[in-house]
């Protein structure tokens, strides 16, 4: 395959207590023991009490998903040994902002240096999927066009109902609490790619960034990387349906190239509605498609994405992957089942949940 459409993900973990799932700062200890040859799969977040996975460059979904099972398996190998497991949720259930620690560098510096108590409450795991594109002019044509599909996968993967013990009655809290940091939302339209790269001028001018990477917009243009990064999805329990997004985003971006499906300059309020009423509501919802304004279900939506990209999907080989999906229409994402397994075992038991890998 050529390095079109190529996949790398990352995916960010907690780290936890092994007997109860309560958050631990155990960010450095896993840095610290990890072998040279897997340097690169692992970096820090935030807080000690994060940890982000990164796969290599793939050339196909099931290499992905092998990358990532790999990862996982290595930390809580290493959680054996240095005494954590990790978890998965968008959000911790019951962790306290106040009790959070900082990574200490000078990325990390700065972010909590402008964020003061609000860069605390980012105690948020997602799922970024970066697709490669080799003309850097359509990377930016991608992330106008691509930003149609940002409530349909944020409903499918909502996973976040619980924040520092409140149920919230949002399926992603994630998306709420991350949103708080500036430059977190749908971009707007851009024009190209010179458009582009005056406004991250613009941004280092006026010391609203130190770097192009601290732009954490829903889908990220990253021209050094030749990738478009899509940033919308709470982390995943089941490897399954984290197999079923990223086969989609990458249909999806394969099929806005064959297409030619640029320049959408969708209505900004539409778009932005979308990921809230997705972020609320999950699957049971109404949402207005932004493309021709009509108002549909939010299952209508998936459905219509699923069609847009079926004939990638089929290219690719991964419409299997995407079955799962009328599973989740008949029981819901991994928010509702987070939902259920609360009312039935409370906190202690949700946390043991999140952390138990039988349930990937």
């Amino acid at each position: 395959m050529n390095d079109n459409y190529t996949i790398g993900v990352e995916e960010e973990y907690m780290i936890c207590n092994p007997l109860d799932g309560n958050l631990v700062d155990k960010a450095d200890i896993i840095m610290d023991n990890i072998p040279n040859n897997l340097k690169n799969r692992f970096s820090y977040e935030l807080i000690l009490s994060e940890i982000e996975s990164n796969t290599k460059i793939c050339n196909n979904v099931n290499e992905a998903i092998t990358e990532i099972h790999k990862n996982r398996l290595f930390l809580n190998n290493l959680g054996e040994k240095y005494d954590f497991a990790i978890g998965l949720s968008g959000t911790h259930p019951t962790a306290k902002s106040k009790e959070q620690s900082f990574v200490k560098n000078d990325s990390y510096n700065w972010v909590s240096e402008q964020l003061k108590y609000y860069a605390t409450r980012n105690i948020t795991f997602s799922t970024h999927i970066h697709i490669g594109i080799k003309d850097p002019e359509n990377i930016i044509k991608v992330t106008n066009s691509l930003r149609r599909w940002i409530s349909p996968m944020l409903a499918l993967s909502v996973n976040s109902p619980f924040f520092e013990g409140v149920l919230t009655g949002m399926h992603s809290s994630r998306t709420f609490q991350f949103s708080t940091f500036p430059r977190t939302n749908i971009a707007g339209h851009i024009k190209d790619l010179k458009s582009y790269e005056k406004l991250l001028k613009l941004y280092k001018q006026s010391n609203s960034i130190a770097k192009d990477r601290q732009v954490w917009w829903k889908i990220r243009p990253h021209i050094e990387y030749g990738t478009v990064e899509f940033r919308v999805c709470d982390v995943q329990l089941s490897l399954q349906n984290t197999a079923m997004l990223i086969s989609i985003v990458q249909a999806l971006v394969h099929a806005i190239i064959e297409k030619k499906d640029f320049d959408n300059d969708y209505n900004y309020e539409i778009l932005q509605d979308g990921l809230w009423k997705s972020a609320r509501f999950g699957i049971d919802t109404l949402v207005i498609d932004p493309l021709d304004e009509h108002v549909i279900t939010m299952k209508k939506m998936i459905e219509n994405m699923l069609d847009y990209c079926s004939d990638s999907l089929d290219f690719f080989e991964t419409k299997d992957n995407t079955e799962i999906i009328y599973e989740i229409f008949d029981s819901g994402p991994e928010s509702y089942k987070q939902l259920d397994f609360y009312k039935s075992h409370d906190f202690d038991g949700l946390k043991k949940y999140l952390i138990d890998n039988n349930n990937w």
